[in-house]
């Protein structure tokens, strides 16, 4: 006698019903390098204070009679010498007697006009130095690496206190002691982005740019060097304040902008001899210049770590 076939059931099927296998699962919302860094710089609170303190100082530059109204030095007076804040006036006067507030806002102009110049003369010669020397490699690389490391051995600081020691009082100008600084600093630039072009050159996307018949520079220009601008941008960030600590380092030496120019080094420098009777006329230049530099600084390491995806793991 056969044994009997055990009966399998079968669940009703809806075959109107669209059934999706394996599915991949896709982000809602876009994200690249630069949207990844910036949702991890505006959780920052050191963002925006770096933010407003630079945006404070760049409203002291280009509008100052937002600030003050007094002239920095047309209204100097001896009888006011190193006298106590009043109204109108509210942090004294200098030895000179010239208000001390004025000229702290009107001298945020040439500091940050100083270091603009600095980053954009670096900008424009290691830019090209790192890029040529990293992308075309071979004799292109040995010649320019070998350029760059002659400017890298020299001290960038030296080298403008010897060129600005040359230079006549009367040629000294912003445009001058930006062109001492940034004509020796560009190295570090060029060496930082011939690193990180060697890397990115080697990527698919260039060799299929190079497949598609574009020329080696075309291929540079459009995508090696957008793709390498990460780290150059972090280090001109830091390389503002830098630059205006150097150019207030050189006027407090003697050797940078002429006296009758308003910048924070120069007061510091005129200050220095009335340290025991007028300290206050010394300190609140200084805590400008720190304050202005120390921003810069914080907003370049922001964005080096919000731009570096190991950083932002570690956090």
């Amino acid at each position: 006698m056969p044994r009997p076939k055990p009966e399998h059931y079968v669940a009703p099927v809806d075959e109107s019903a669209t059934i999706v296998v394996d599915a991949p699962h896709l982000a809602s919302r876009k994200s690249n390098l630069w949207l990844d860094a910036w949702r991890d710089l505006r959780k920052r609170p050191l963002l925006y204070v770096a933010l407003a303190i630079v945006a404070v100082v760049l409203l002291m530059a280009i509008f100052p009679t937002i600030f003050t109204q007094v002239p920095p030095n047309d209204e100097c007076y001896l009888a006011n010498s190193n006298g106590a804040p009043e109204p109108g006036h509210p942090l004294g006067f200098t030895r000179q007697g010239c208000d001390v507030w004025a000229r702290i806002v009107w001298g945020a102009r040439t500091s940050l006009l100083v270091g603009l110049l600095t980053v954009l003369i670096t900008a424009v010669i290691g830019i090209p130095m790192g890029a040529f020397a990293g992308y075309y490699g071979g004799a292109v690389d040995s010649v320019l690496s070998r350029i760059g490391d002659i400017f890298y051995s020299v001290p960038y600081f030296l080298a403008a206190v010897v060129v600005m020691s040359v230079i006549q009082p009367e040629q000294r100008n912003p445009l001058t002691i930006s062109f001492a600084i940034g004509g020796f600093s560009w190295a570090v630039l060029a060496r930082l982005l011939r690193a990180e072009i060697l890397q990115v050159k080697n990527r698919d996307f260039v060799t299929a740019s190079r497949a598609l018949g574009r020329s080696r520079l075309s291929t540079l220009v459009g995508h090696v060097l957008p793709n390498s601008m990460t780290p150059v941008i972090v280090s001109l960030t830091i390389s503002l304040g830098a630059a205006i600590v150097a150019e207030a380092t050189l006027s407090f030496l003697g050797i940078g902008l002429g006296p009758s120019t308003m910048s924070w080094g120069n007061d510091i420098s005129q200050a220095q001899s009335t340290i025991r009777t007028a300290p206050l006329t010394l300190l609140y230049p200084s805590v400008a210049l720190t304050v202005t530099v120390l921003a810069f600084i914080i907003l370049g390491e922001l964005v080096r770590d919000a731009l570096d995806p190991k950083a932002r793991a570690r956090r």
